[in-house]
């Protein structure tokens, strides 16, 4: 199933090259064909993954591997647990949102649904991989597209100058993240680029702390500047704002969250040591996405440009969740990480619709479109909302989870970004809400509406349904995640790992219901 998750949008991709390019409808019924199938699967394998391990040697599900370059320890080798199944669910219907979002591309649109479909096929493959050079060959099919996609779609008259700064910026960070690797590779001694090898090997002779201390760091710094780690954080809003819709959706919402993985699926487990070194830098490093971005976003006047911080603000809940390093705080920098990915989409899509109907995104120039666009307007609303973290939407539960699991260790850090959570994040999102859909509405949109198309709502209704599905029912999340979450932190904190206990025996069978009941 994960093979054909990966290689349908893949292969549809290429087959477009043989068509010809005034075929323009037939290429976007093909995308939105390749997309919505491989949404179904994913959908089909969230189902059917129960979170339960097979083992203590077979902790993944779904596995296939297929020697791929033997001689340098290369292979083809994808699966499962609790870390990545939301991730792969998150990444397939946000691409099937973002295809049924591009009928705004008027130009040269075989060439935008190839990339649009190599980009999908690269996100998935990214989150499947067990095998490290697939993890990354992988995460660069999906990046480079952007680039791209940018450069020649892009939106403003500074898409230039973002093509240029995010192409600097996350090449620089994916080459100190691949020195990372290639260090790990090296140093690790089982001459293969398998993770799950590597993890063996490492609970047999765990690397020495020489060469943990100077792996961690190249990993760190490479996939921050890819997650936008405050201060490398500058080239997220000017590219999102420049992007055109698809990508914006797909790269805030899913590509970005390649780090996150990569530090929680990579770092952790095989450099245990460092990353207790590290926590503590990592946690106060989380104050300037929560606090200086979140002052920033207070100050901009474009809807992209507000959204574009609020999303580089968000990242500091999953560091902050990350650093914890406890089995609560790490489930619910996983569960922020799936939330963001269906906010992320949400919002650059509706500033995308908003833009195409009203021609400007400029907070100041906008006003009562609630009552001109209410399909357009709710939806907005919904996504603003949960950009503040109301309880209802699934960002209060991964939010509310990271706190609990972070209070502990860093209780400072903790108070100021819950203040950088209700009172910056409440701010510039209810100014936003305030400036767009309330208040007389200016002469030029006395006869704005939307669009009568019946699927146009689509997309966003199937952005919305998930962050309130997860929102009100935390543990069909937190229920997959737990288990694999406990074999990630028994190697970095082992007495963390295990349930906390209950209040008159012995630990709980289920302690997803922990993150559901405590807020």
């Amino acid at each position: 199933m994960l093979t054909y998750l990966i290689f349908l949008p893949l292969l549809t991709g290429l087959l477009l090259c043989l068509v010809p390019r005034n075929y323009g409808f037939f290429m976007r019924l093909a995308a939105l064909a390749a997309t919505g199938v491989t949404m179904l699967l994913a959908v089909a394998l969230f189902l059917q993954f129960d979170g339960a391990p097979l083992g203590p040697s077979h902790a993944f599900k779904f596995e296939q591997q297929i020697p791929w370059i033997p001689a340098l320890g290369i292979s083809y080798h994808v699966g499962v647990d609790g870390v990545n199944i939301g991730l792969i669910l998150m990444g397939a219907i946000v691409a099937f949102a973002a295809t049924c979002c591009a009928w705004e591309i008027r130009s040269r649109e075989k060439e935008f649904y190839i990339l649009l479909l190599l980009m999908t096929g690269g996100i998935l493959a990214a989150f499947c991989s067990l095998d490290l050079f697939l993890f990354y060959f992988a995460h660069e099919l999906a990046l480079v597209p952007t680039f791209i996609m940018i450069g020649v779609w892009g939106r403003g008259s500074d898409k230039n100058l973002a093509t240029f700064q995010i192409t600097l910026y996350l090449s620089l960070g994916a080459l100190v993240a691949l020195a990372g690797l290639i260090a790990l590779y090296l140093r690790a001694g089982a001459h293969s680029f398998d993770l799950v090898t590597l993890m063996q090997a490492a609970a047999k002779q765990p690397l020495p702390d020489a060469d943990q201390k100077l792996i961690f760091p190249l990993l760190f710094l490479g996939f921050g500047v890819l997650i936008s780690l405050w201060p490398f954080h500058t080239w997220a809003p000017l590219g999102y704002g420049s992007a055109p819709t698809p990508t914006a959706m797909l790269h805030a919402g899913v590509l970005k969250k390649f780090g996150l993985y990569g530090l929680i699926r990579i770092a952790l487990p095989l450099l245990p040591h460092a990353a207790q070194a590290w926590a503590g830098t990592i946690a106060w490093l989380c104050l300037g996405n929560l606090v200086y971005c979140g002052f920033v976003a207070m100050r901009q006047k474009n809807l992209n440009w507000v959204i574009g911080y609020s999303s580089v603000a968000h990242m500091g809940f999953v560091f902050l969740g990350i650093a914890s390093l406890n089995l609560i705080g790490v489930s619910g920098a996983i569960l922020v990480m799936i939330a963001h990915g269906f906010l992320a989409a949400l919002s650059f899509g509706l500033s995308g619709y908003l833009e195409q109907t009203t021609g400007t995104l400029e907070i100041n120039e906008m006003g009562g479109l609630l009552r001109r666009l209410p399909f357009l307007g709710s939806a907005l609303l919904l996504a603003l909302f949960a950009g503040c973290g109301l309880p209802g939407f699934a960002n209060f539960a991964g939010e509310v989870t990271v706190f609990f699991g972070a209070w502990k260790q860093f209780p400072v850090v903790t108070v100021l970004g819950v203040w950088a959570a209700l009172v910056i994040g409440g701010v510039y999102m209810l100014r936003a809400v305030r400036g767009i859909l309330h208040g007389p509405v200016p002469a030029r949109f006395a006869a704005v509406q939307e669009s009568d198309w019946p699927l146009r709502p689509l997309p966003y209704v199937l952005l919305i349904l998930p962050l309130l599905l997860f929102g009100f029912r935390p543990s069909l999340l937190t229920d997959k995640i737990w288990p694999a979450a406990q074999s990630v932190l028994a190697v970095v904190t082992p007495a963390d790992a295990a349930p906390p206990p209950g209040p008159t025996g012995p630990p709980k069978t289920k302690p997803a219901r922990l993150v559901e009941h405590q807020p």
